[in-house]
């Protein structure tokens, strides 16, 4: 059997006046504030990461949503888009709706809106064209354009058709409009650009 000896006690340094004991109240403010300090240390960013994985999430569902969508969008396209594709959607335009495509080859904007003349003149405006540049019952959007979307043109006398042709790298916008309330055109463009 072996005897253990006993660990001698160590005493204070010399001329170090001795403390006296804790008290039961300060050693439990103590422990709390230690216990608060590890939960903000480690609490606070683990909270952020959760939500901003969450954030993160619900961002790449809503980008999924809006790239698998295969037909028009009952929203205004972004400021960006209408600048690159050159669509100035007049300011209180009703019924707005459009869709985007890109591959390497093309890149196209579909867009449709209901305006008034003034809204109309306003759009044309843009491209630096009059409303004397539409031609009547010209079929300006061409039937590969029209399926992709949906729309069916029954060209007839209150169509109105421009290909608006821009110097590379501006999009070529085809316009189709819907006089047939004539106080209230109905405008669908297609602009394409090439990257």
């Amino acid at each position: 059997m072996t005897a253990t000896t006993p660990i001698p006690h160590q005493s204070s340094p010399v001329g170090e006046p001795q403390r006296p004991p804790e008290s039961r109240g300060r050693m439990i403010r103590r422990r709390t504030l230690t216990l608060l300090i590890i939960v903000l240390l480690i609490g606070v960013p683990a909270g952020y990461l959760v939500i901003s994985a969450n954030q993160s999430r619900d961002s790449g569902r809503l980008k999924e949503a809006k790239y698998s969508a295969t037909g028009l969008t009952s929203a205004w396209p972004s400021r960006v888009q209408r600048r690159l594709y050159h669509v100035a959607i007049p300011k209180g335009a009703t019924g707005v709706a459009y869709y985007e495509t890109n591959n390497w080859k093309t890149s196209r904007m579909y867009a449709q809106f209901t305006t008034s003349e003034a809204g109309l003149t306003e759009f044309l405006g843009a491209l630096k064209v009059t409303q004397d540049a539409l031609k009547q019952a010209d079929l300006a959007i061409n039937a590969r354009d029209q399926q992709v979307v949906g729309w069916n043109f029954a060209v007839g006398s209150t169509w109105y058709g421009l290909v608006h042709t821009q110097k590379n790298p501006a999009p070529t916008l085809d316009i189709m409009v819907d006089k047939s309330v004539p106080e209230q055109p109905r405008v669908y463009v297609v602009s394409r650009t090439i990257p």
